[in-house]
């Protein structure tokens, strides 16, 4: 049961998309099976998206607006492109409605500043994901550093290597200006886990920028050292040129808990595919096989962001196919972590949750707004090569002061 739009109570909350695209699509099964959600309304200004999108029970608009006056929904998930972001999620806001938007939360400090105002005016709940916190491994590795049965949290390594830049892309996905390339793309994942793990109190950021591919231009790499109040490091290092693949160190393993084969696939796939727009074979409408939805079906096992290394006073930590793997002081043990939710239905049932008790979600307006700047702070320390000091950190929601 769940309150909608300040309502009666309603059995469901109905839910509307907005950007009919691979997010919005890799979406629908989890609020399909979510028993809180409904899938109600998708807007999007490309028919074929709205005729793809289209079934029983969904009504389909062209623009937001008109999705938000319908009174058909309750939850807008914001999965438009990124330089969208703001002004969706603040119009729907505005009408009204909890807003789910997909990361990274925007292309400024100042527009993520706008939607947190607009959270704020509105009394309405703004999430940003998905992103990898939301993940049972990341989750669970949050639970062992707040128990302290291994003592107090020393450092936190996270390392990436995978195909992104050679993957279909569109235009504004390479773009910085509209929120395109790896440092905000990935950058809001890898700081997502780092800062989720450490409580969120990030200090300051130190790192370089990578462009190495004139062939595929943008920000592909990162490296960044990052250092929270107490003094905690962290690295985050990303590479999206398609060579060496993480998956070797991850049991060949790969995002979305499925196994992965084959050397430089997208880069091989995207040669083939010359001279077809990237936007359709990415959607899946051309004769090209679409290496991102490929990549986001869900696997049997665990998912990996990389290689993800927690280290404590007495003991290191990483995912395994399974679930944890604990390296202690005498013995290496597994915690399995079979039957807990996944990603995308935690982000939901946060949501859920949230709207129902009127208490904080964690992935809150504040919490992406904090990532956001981290991500904005590598790009900028790497133009300067300087470190940058962060001004708008949080804890998590449970840890702020009322």
């Amino acid at each position: 049961m769940a309150f909608a739009n300040g309502g009666p109570l309603m059995e469901t909350l109905r839910l509307g998309i907005v950007g009919l695209g691979v997010a919005g699509e890799v979406l629908l099964p989890f609020v399909e099976r979510h028993p809180d959600y409904v899938v109600a309304a998708g807007a999007d200004p490309a028919a074929a998206a709205r005729d793809a999108f289209a079934g029983p029970g969904r009504a389909v608009f062209a623009e937001l607006e008109q999705m938000c006056a319908s009174g058909a929904v309750d939850v807008v998930y914001v999965a438009s492109p990124t330089h969208l972001h703001a002004e969706h999620a603040i119009t729907a806001l505005r009408t009204g409605h909890h807003v789910i938007v997909e990361k990274p939360m925007a292309v400024s400090v100042e527009s993520a500043e706008a939607m947190v105002a607009a959270a704020d005016e509105a009394g309405r709940i703004l999430v940003v994901g998905h992103s990898q916190s939301f993940e049972a491994p990341v989750r669970a590795m949050r639970r062992i550093v707040t128990s302290g049965e291994l003592g107090a949290l020393r450092a936190v390594n996270a390392w990436y290597y995978t195909d992104w830049m050679f993957r279909p892309r569109t235009p504004d996905e390479l773009d910085p200006t509209m929120g395109g390339g790896v440092p905000l793309r990935q950058g809001a994942h890898h700081v997502d886990i780092v800062r989720y793990l450490g409580g969120g109190l990030l200090r300051s950021v130190r790192g370089r920028v990578g462009r190495w591919d004139p062939r595929r231009p943008g920000a592909g790499a990162y490296s960044a050292y990052l250092e929270f109040e107490d003094a905690t490091p962290a690295t985050i290092v990303y590479s999206g040129y398609d060579h060496f693949a993480s998956t070797e160190l991850t049991f060949g393993i790969g995002e979305t808990g499925q196994p992965m084969t084959g050397y430089a696939v997208a880069r091989r796939r995207l040669t083939q595919a010359a001279g077809t727009p990237e936007a359709e074979v990415k959607r899946g409408i051309a004769a090209a096989p679409s290496r991102q939805r490929e990549l986001l079906r869900g696997g049997d096992h665990q998912p990996f962001f990389g290689l993800v290394v927690l280290s404590c006073e007495r003991g290191d930590v990483r995912v395994s196919p399974n679930g944890l793997r604990v390296y202690g002081d005498e013995r290496v043990t597994e915690i399995p972590l079979a039957g807990e939710e996944v990603g995308r239905t935690a982000m939901l049932s946060e949501v859920a949750d949230a709207v129902r008790t009127g208490s904080a979600a964690e992935h809150d307006g504040r919490w992406g707004l904090a990532n956001l700047e981290v991500c904005l702070a590598l790009v900028d320390s790497s133009r300067t090569r300087s470190e940058v000091f962060l001004t708008r950190q949080v804890p998590l929601p449970r840890h702020r002061p009322r």
